[in-house]
């Protein structure tokens, strides 16, 4: 069996990864920020914007199970390396774009670059650092830099844009991904996975690709388009089709994309449904106090952006303690506090919410508490979800987190704005008072909260049901931490 690598090493390899996950979670919010500038340049409407940020999140989405899969085919650090320039290539062309349908393309092409990147970077983490405490470190580390670059790409997408112009927004995501490609190849060791031996399964990759790509469509379109619209149910109903052809296909074929046996562990379907939980109501959650914070509070992009980083400097603080507490009260025991945590901070939240308040008396206090669940709830289950991965199973098993974040994200965005919107009413629209659109807004954002914390208690009763298998549930005795 191969020693492991040195610490030094694998300490600048996870600074390496945990950085390619802040440019990732970043870019989402940066672009979010800009879109205002870029409708105005381009002359684009509201549909046409919002696909500017669909088209990313649709092809991130269906993406991320097959570019897991073809990491352990082809290398982790080749995927790694292919995805990181095609997000640099593609951001290049968005920094370019003539018009609104190149830019939407563009960001598509993104998205692909991201999906190959995040899955091949997870995997090559879950490689470096065998399941126990070195492990829940490094996924602390994860953590605490997704909760960092929602913030950061919320603040300098405001900066950039009122200084440079939208288009700076997507050459910064040129300038770090060339940064982060550069020492790649002396950070991360080429590896060429077993599973390559029985070769590709090509049905299995198309029908999930397709499946998720038009089941993620269906969910971000559905809001403009309308839930019961004859379009979003077409759409939404050929992705499951596909996803179900996907099931029939994997268990006739002789190299499946996902082996049966794999989705066959109650551990890893039922961390990643607590994992996409999570993101349901973590990733709508960061939409909405910005949005409250601007168009009810009157604060300007920068500092709706702003009022996100007392959450995020508590991420930082506990993601990397993390390990620590999962070893002294147990992974189930910490899982299951992080949820009851999220319930408690976006009910909190949900309650403190009022049209004529102030940010410490209404955001700051429930945001603390939610910066100390984020990652106690993002390791845990990312812990358990991998907990059981061979070697040759780590770009698998990490498409599969990815994934089941991924579309958490969308849905609980999807159906808590649609929430916020039927509360809301058409007051905005109807040229109300300020004082009771105010009024209206702010009802809409609780009722949204109020949604996101049921969800939340949700998974904190389903986590008390996880129970790994002996060999995974005792991570002390693995190899030992090198920090």
């Amino acid at each position: 069996m191969t020693a492991p690598p040195p610490p030094v090493p694998r300490r600048g390899a996870l600074a390496l990864l945990a950085s390619t996950q802040l440019l990732l979670i970043m870019d989402t919010a940066i672009v979010n920020v800009a879109l205002p500038s870029v409708g105005e340049d381009l002359g684009s409407g509201s549909t046409g914007l919002s696909w500017v940020a669909n088209a990313y999140l649709i092809t991130f989405g269906g993406l991320l199970l097959l570019g897991g899969r073809v990491a352990d085919l082809l290398g982790h650090r080749r995927v790694f390396l292919g995805g990181l320039g095609l997000l640099a290539v593609a951001s290049a062309a968005g920094g370019l774009a003539p018009g609104a349908d190149a830019l939407v393309a563009a960001r598509a092409a993104q998205g692909v670059g991201a999906a190959l990147a995040a899955a091949a970077a997870f995997a090559l983490l879950l490689l470096l650092f065998p399941d126990g405490p070195a492990r829940h470190k490094a996924l602390g580390v994860f953590a605490a830099m997704g909760g960092l670059g929602g913030v950061l790409g919320t603040v300098l997408g405001g900066v950039l844009t009122d200084v440079l112009g939208w288009r700076a927004t997507f050459w910064l995501n040129v300038l770090l991904a060339a940064a982060l490609a550069a020492p790649a190849l002396r950070l991360l060791a080429p590896r060429t996975a077993a599973a390559s031996r029985g070769g590709f399964d090509l049905a299995g990759a198309l029908t999930a690709t397709a499946g998720l790509g038009l089941v993620a469509h269906a969910l971000v379109g559905g809001a403009d388009a309308g839930w019961l619209s004859a379009r979003t149910l077409g759409t939404g109903g050929a992705g499951l089709a596909l996803l179900l052809a996907f099931a029939a296909v994997e268990t006739r074929t002789a190299a499946p994309l996902v082996p049966p046996a794999v989705l066959a562990r109650p551990a890893l379907r039922l961390a990643n449904v607590l994992a996409a939980l999570a993101q349901t109501t973590l990733f709508p959650m960061f939409f909405l106090v910005s949005l409250y914070l601007q168009s009810v509070l009157g604060y300007a992009p920068l500092g709706g952006g702003l009022g996100l980083l007392p959450l995020s400097l508590v991420v930082v603080a506990v993601a990397p303690q993390t390990g620590r507490i999962i070893f002294r009260v147990g992974l189930h025991r910490t899982m299951t506090l992080g949820f009851v945590l999220l319930c408690a901070g976006t009910l909190w939240l949900a309650l403190a919410l009022t049209a004529d308040g102030t940010f410490a008396s209404t955001v700051l206090a429930p945001s603390l508490l939610l910066g100390a669940a984020l990652p106690l709830v993002m390791v845990t289950t990312n812990v358990a979800a991998t907990a059981e991965a061979a070697p040759e199973e780590t770009g698998l098993v990490s498409g599969l987190v990815n994934t089941g974040q991924q579309f958490g994200s969308v849905l609980g965005l999807a159906v808590l704005v649609a929430v916020a919107a039927a509360r809301t009413g058409d007051t905005t629209r109807t040229g109300a008072a300020d004082a009771a659109r105010a009024a209206a807004e702010t009802a809409g954002f609780r009722a949204a909260l109020l949604t996101g914390a049921a969800l939340a208690a949700l998974a904190a009763l389903l986590s008390v049901r996880l129970h790994l298998p002996e060999r995974a549930a005792a991570p002390e005795d693995r190899v030992p931490d090198p920090y």
